[in-house]
C-alpha cells in the first residue's frame, strides 16, 4: 500500500538472506568473485589431442570415464560467497549429471544435480553449465556424477575456503592443506556390475580394491608403485581434507602413531576433537588436523583404510594402505608392507562406531551458531531397510535375492520408482499427473518391531512419492533402521539441506523416553548421516529453499534399489523464496 510500511520479514529464509548481506559487507567478504571450471567428461580421445582416459589398477588396464581425462577429478576452490560455474561437455555414451555434494543450492536446484530429480540427464554429445552461489558454508563438499554407477570414477574434491580475512577457528596448519579422497576400485565396469545385479535380483559384485586419491597401494597384487604418499615435515601440523567417495562401503580410517584433530564436517566447523580411528560413511567429509611429530620414531607410518558394515551379503573386505613420509622411504613392495600400521576396529564394530559419532557437537559459537529449530511443525517417522520383490516370470526366472525373490529398498515400505522427466522441471510447470504424488506416507504404513524378529511379509510397494511442505515449515524426521532382511547402518543424505543431528541411539526409538534427550543446544549440523546399526536417528531443518530434494542412500546399490523419497518444498510469498525459472540450457528428456 502506498506510503505504508513494508512487512518485516522473519522467516528462517529472509533472515538468512539478511545475514548474507550483512557478512557481505564485512571485510574480505564483499571480494567474492565467479569461478569457472571446464569439465570435459571422456572415456577415449577423439582426433584432437586430449588425454586417453586409460588407467590401470591392479594388473587391469581399462578406459574410465573422467573429467578433463584425470582420476580423481579437478580439485574446484571457491571461496565462501562466490559464485562457481561450471561448464560439463558430455563426450562418452551414456547420459551424464553431476551433483555438487553438500552445497545448499539456495534457490538454485536447477544446478543440484541428481539425475530425473532436478534435471534431466546431459545426453551424450551436449552441454550443461552449472550455475549457483556458495553461501553460508565452509570446508570441504565434493562433486559427483549422479547417473547409474559413474561416480565410480567420476568424483573430485570441491574445497570451501572462508573469505579473504577471516580466519579459521582453530590453528591454521603450517604443513598445508591435503584433500584425501577415499574411493573403490572395480576391474569390472561399475555400471555394467549395477546392470546385472537389476537383471538378476541378487546383490552387485562387490569392488577389488579400497583407494587413497585413486590409488589403491601395496596390499592388492600389482599395486605398490600406485600408492599414495604424503610427505610431512618434521613439528607441522597439515589438513587433511577427508572424502569417502566409496560407492557402498563405510570406512575406518587412521594414521599409525598419530591421532588425529576433527575440525569441521560436511563444510561446518564442529567442536574440535581428538580421535585414533575416524569412521567416514559414503557422501560424508571430515576435516582433521595431523601433527607431525618433532622427533619421529620412524620415518614412515602407514593410513589405512578398512569397512564398516553389518551386511549379511558380501563386500570388499579388504584394506587399503598409504603412507607418511617424514623422510623418502626406500625399500620398494616389502619396506612398504613393513611399516608401522594403525589397529583398525573389526568390520562389524557398531561400538567403536557408536562413540566416535557421539563426539561430534557444531561450534555454537556467536559467528558460528547452531540456529537448530527448538519447536517443530511436522513430525515424520520413516522406518529404512531393506526388503524385497517377488519374483515374476518377466526376468526369467532369475530371481537371486533371499529365499527366490529380488532385492529392493524402501523408506516407509515404499521403494522410490526414478521418473522419466525432472521432478523439478514438473514441479516449476505445475504438471504432476504421471509423474509424481503428493502422498509420502508419514509413518510406515504397518507399524512392527523394527530391530526385533523380521515380519513374514517383506515385499515393498513402488513409486514416485513426495512430501509436500510448506515454505518455512519446521521438520522433524526420526530415520528408524529395521531388520527385515538384516540390520545394517544407512548413510542419508539430503540435498539442498543441512540439517541438525539433534538425537541417536539403539532400539526401536520411543518418543516418549528419547525426545527428553535431545542437544538442541550444539548439534552436529551435516548433510550425510549414517542410520545407526539397528537404532536411529533424529534430524530437523527448516524448509526455507523451495524446489524438488531427493534423501536417499548414499550406498549406491541401496539408491538403486529404491531406497530414496523426496520433499517438494513449496514456494513462499516473498520474491526472494521464489524458485526463479529453469537456464536456457537445461537440458530436456
Amino acid at each position: 500500500m502506498a506510503g505504508g510500511r513494508r512487512p518485516r520479514c522473519l522467516s528462517p529464509a529472509c533472515l538468512f538472506l539478511a545475514a548474507a548481506v550483512a557478512l557481505l559487507a564485512m571485510p574480505g567478504l564483499a571480494a567474492a568473485r565467479t569461478r569457472r571450471y571446464t569439465f570435459n567428461v571422456r572415456t577415449r580421445p577423439p582426433a584432437s589431442n586430449v588425454t586417453m582416459a586409460t588407467v590401470t589398477r591392479l594388473c587391469v588396464t581399462k578406459s574410465i570415464p573422467t573429467v578433463n581425462g584425470r582420476f580423481p577429478g579437478p580439485k574446484v576452490v571457491v571461496r565462501e560467497g562466490d559464485r562457481l560455474v561450471v561448464q560439463v561437455h558430455n563426450n562418452i555414451n551414456s547420459n551424464l549429471t553431476f551433483h555438487w555434494h553438500g552445497v545448499r543450492q539456495l534457490r538454485s536446484g536447477w544446478a543440484d544435480g541428481p539425475s530425473y530429480i532436478t534435471q534431466c540427464p546431459i545426453r551424450p554429445g551436449r552441454s550443461y553449465a552449472y550455475d549457483f552461489r556458495v553461501v553460508g558454508q565452509r570446508g570441504t563438499l565434493w562433486w559427483h556424477a549422479h547417473f547409474s554407477w559413474l561416480r565410480a570414477t567420476l568424483y573430485g574434491p570441491l574445497v570451501i575456503l572462508p573469505p579473504r580475512g577471516v580466519p579459521y577457528p582453530f590453528p591454521k596448519p603450517d604443513g598445508g592443506e591435503v584433500p584425501l579422497m577415499l574411493g573403490e576400485w572395480f576391474n569390472a565396469d561399475p555400471d555394467a556390475v549395477i546392470r546385472q545385479a537389476l537383471r538378476t535380483g541378487g546383490g552387485p559384485n562387490v569392488s577389488d580394491a579400497y583407494t587413497f586419491n585413486g590409488l589403491p597401494g601395496p596390499t592388492y597384487n600389482c599395486s605398490a608403485a600406485d600408492t599414495f604418499r604424503l610427505r610431512v615435515q618434521p613439528g607441522r601440523t597439515y589438513m587433511l581434507r577427508l572424502v569417502n567417495a566409496a560407492l557402498n562401503d563405510e570406512l575406518f580410517f587412521a594414521v599409525a602413531n598419530h591421532t588425529l584433530t576433527v575440525v569441521a564436517a560436511d563444510a561446518s566447523y564442529v567442536k574440535p576433537f581428538a580421535a585414533t580411528t575416524l569412521v567416514i560413511s559414503p557422501g560424508q567429509t571430515m576435516d582433521v588436523l595431523l601433527a607431525a611429530a618433532a622427533t619421529p620414531p620412524a620415518p614412515a607410518f602407514a593410513i589405512a583404510v578398512a569397512p564398516y558394515t553389518n551386511t549379511v551379503g558380501t563386500f570388499d573386505n579388504t584394506t587399503a594402505v598409504a603412507t607418511l613420509e617424514y623422510a623418502p622411504l626406500q625399500g620398494g613392495a616389502a619396506a612398504l608392507r613393513s611399516l608401522p600400521s594403525p589397529a583398525l576396529p573389526l568390520y562389524n564394530d557398531t561400538g567403536a562406531v557408536a562413540n566416535f559419532s557421539a563426539n561430534f557437537r557444531s561450534l555454537a559459537s556467536a559467528r558460528y551458531p547452531a540456529r537448530v529449530p527448538r519447536s517443530v511443525d511436522r513430525k515424520f517417522f520413516f522406518a529404512v531397510g531393506l526388503g524385497a520383490d517377488p519374483c515374476r516370470s518377466r526376468v526369467n526366472g532369475t530371481c537371486q535375492g533371499p529365499n527366490g525373490t529380488r532385492f529392493a529398498a524402501s523408506m516407509n515400505n515404499v521403494s522410490f520408482t526414478m521418473p522419466k522427466t525432472s521432478l523439478l522441471q514438473a514441479h516449476y510447470q505445475r504438471r504432476y499427473g504421471g509423474v509424481l504424488t503428493a502422498n509420502f506416507p508419514s509413518a510406515p504404513p504397518v507399524p512392527f518391531n523394527y530391530t526385533g524378529a523380521p515380519p513374514n511379509n517383506t515385499f515393498v510397494m513402488h513409486g514416485t512419492r513426495v512430501v509436500p511442505l510448506a515454505f518455512n515449515t519446521t521438520v522433524e524426521v526420526v530415520l528408524q533402521d529395521t531388520s527385515i532382511l538384516g540390520a545394517e547402518s544407512h548413510p542419508l543424505h539430503l540435498h539442498g539441506y543441512d540439517f541438525f543431528v539433534v538425537g541417536q541411539g539403539f532400539g526401536n526409538y520411543a518418543a516418549a523416553n528419547d525426545t527428553a534427550r535431545y542437544n538442541l543446544v550444539d548439534p552436529v549440523q551435516r548433510n550425510t548421516v549414517s542410520v545407526p546399526t539397528a537404532g536411529w536417528v533424529a534430524i530437523r531443518f527448516v524448509a526455507d529453499n523451495p524446489g524438488v530434494w531427493i534423501m536417499h542412500c548414499h550406498l549406491d546399490v541401496h539408491l538403486s534399489w529404491g531406497l530414496a523419497m523426496a520433499w517438494l518444498v513449496n514456494d513462499g510469498p516473498l520474491l526472494n523464496q521464489k524458485l526463479p525459472p529453469p537456464p536456457s540450457d537445461i537440458p530436456k528428456c
